[in-house]
């Protein structure tokens, strides 16, 4: 994915705050994002490391009941999570 496509195009629909989202984030570090159904792990993973500044170990996906995908991202272990959901939230 070329940089162009990225700053074009908004990936992020919204940033996940249920119990579930913070508990993972707590325990596990990870963020959990609602992104567009046609975006696939690699371009998640691209434009929240350029976007945000951080690095990602690893991106699973699932739709939701909306027609959204919910990617649950695990940060590397020198980013924390709750920092990161804080941030996004306001």
């Amino acid at each position: 994915m070329s940089q162009d496509v990225i700053s074009k195009k908004n990936v992020i629909v919204s940033v996940v705050t249920t119990e579930k989202a913070y508990l993972l984030a707590e325990k596990y570090n990870y963020i959990t994002v609602k992104v567009y159904r046609n975006v696939n792990k690699k371009e998640i993973k691209e434009y929240i490391e350029k976007t945000l500044n951080v690095r990602i170990v690893k991106v699973n996906t699932l739709i939701d009941r909306d027609g959204y995908k919910k990617a649950y991202v695990k940060l590397a272990p020198e980013h924390r999570a709750l920092d990161i959901i804080e941030r996004l939230s306001r």
